[in-house]
């Protein structure tokens, strides 16, 4: 008899955006002539940035030649993108990231997902309330129920928790955050590092949305904050930043001086098991996407991604400025493409009244937590005139 991984039958029964899915397809089938806008899921409207357009094209042609043709590539990454972000996104902050310890994947979403597959099952965990489902359900599959922090991330703390009193062993960190849009100062930052050397504990750090940033004085990676190389890694994603959520490309950071300990206290480099986890199995992100997303870096590519983060913020700007004169309280924004907005309200009442009276389309709160019960997640991506015209219908009904 085959029998099932029963830490399955502990999830919810379906996951938070097949619910939303659902209920739209719903409404959908009921009113076949109404035209719904979507701001709830996090997906891009914008076609890719022309450099990594013609880098596609430019490798696939070299794909068609016996001489430049390639094949299995290296599961760490082709050396020329690793390169690229090395000295874009981490040396230029002056964050100590090498080549060699920057993994690319096809999406963050994946590898915030599989890399607590590295632990035991005893450790406790650290998440924040509300959080990115895809940290905590993973970690339900994988059995870990019993010991579960969570950290409430509400309007007293302005959505950042602090370190707690207990112990954790691994937390996950998402700034700006998803999906509260909130921002970590670097006081906050340092001291979820301190905490993690003081317990010998491991900091997940989801930097998704970092190419949102505008304030100069929130850091963009953990590795700004001293000592972080030590008990930190961090994901990046090309999904929001260029488009690439049909193209799928992201990279994980796994400094060599972060160590795992093992039942008698012994350590191990984290580096060391990931890479083999890697290696055994995942085939590596294909020639093409690597060469189109190593574009982004490129002159002409930083200028047009610029301008792609600029489009999404423009769009957050006005959903934030619309909510706060119809008299909601609002968080996120300015440095992240997500507002959320305390609605006073339950999130799927909420989620149903804009559904079936604007026909527009957020995300309830309550899917992210408990803590999020009461709010909503818009989201800034879609074009700017579907933005402008949700927000005409919601002022109407609001």
């Amino acid at each position: 008899m085959i029998k099932i991984n029963e830490n399955y039958l502990k999830l919810k029964s379906s996951y938070l955006f097949v619910e939303i899915a659902k209920r739209v397809s719903a409404y959908q089938r009921e009113n076949p002539d109404n035209r719904i806008i979507k701001l709830g899921i996090g997906d891009v409207t914008e076609p890719l940035p022309k450099a990594c357009i013609a880098a596609f094209h430019s490798a696939v042609e070299e794909l068609g030649k016996d001489e430049t043709f390639k094949g299995y590539g290296p599961e760490q990454g082709y050396p020329f993108l690793r390169q690229a972000i090395a000295e874009n996104d981490f040396a230029s902050r002056g964050a100590p990231v090498s080549a060699e310890e920057i993994f690319v994947s096809d999406g963050s979403k994946c590898d915030t997902g599989n890399f607590q597959e590295l632990f035991s099952q005893d450790i406790t965990l650290a998440v924040s309330d509300p959080v990115y489902p895809v940290y905590l359900d993973t970690n339900i599959m994988a059995g870990r129920t019993d010991k579960v922090l969570l950290l409430p991330s509400i309007r007293e703390n302005g959505f950042v928790p602090s370190p707690p009193k207990e112990t954790a062993d691994l937390v996950y960190l998402c700034f700006p955050n998803n999906p509260t849009g909130a921002t970590a100062s670097k006081a906050e930052l340092e001291e979820w590092v301190d905490y993690a050397k003081r317990n010998r504990a491991l900091l997940l750090f989801d930097a998704a949305y970092e190419s949102f940033i505008r304030d100069k004085e929130i850091p963009h990676s953990i590795y700004e904050i001293p000592g972080a190389e030590e008990v930190a890694v961090e994901f990046r994603s090309f999904s929001k930043t260029a488009g690439f959520t049909g193209t799928r490309c992201a990279y994980t950071v796994v400094p060599k001086k972060v160590m795992a300990y093992d039942s008698k206290g012994q350590g191990y480099p984290l580096w060391d098991l990931w890479n083999r986890r890697q290696s055994t199995k995942f085939n590596g992100v294909s020639y093409p996407v690597q060469k189109a997303a190593a574009a982004i870096y490129t002159p002409e590519g930083k200028g047009e991604v610029k301008a792609l983060s600029d489009y999404y913020l423009g769009n957050a700007e006005i959903i934030r400025k619309t909510f706060l004169e119809i008299g909601f309280e609002v968080t996120g924004g300015d440095n992240s493409p997500y507002i959320w907005i305390a609605t006073g309200k339950d999130s799927w009442d909420f989620f149903d009244y804009l559904l079936q009276k604007a026909e527009v389309v957020c995300t309830p709160g309550s899917g992210f937590g408990k803590s999020g019960e009461g709010y909503v997640r818009i989201s800034a991506f879609n074009k700017r005139e579907k933005v402008q015209e949700a927000l005409e219908r919601i002022r109407k009904i609001l």
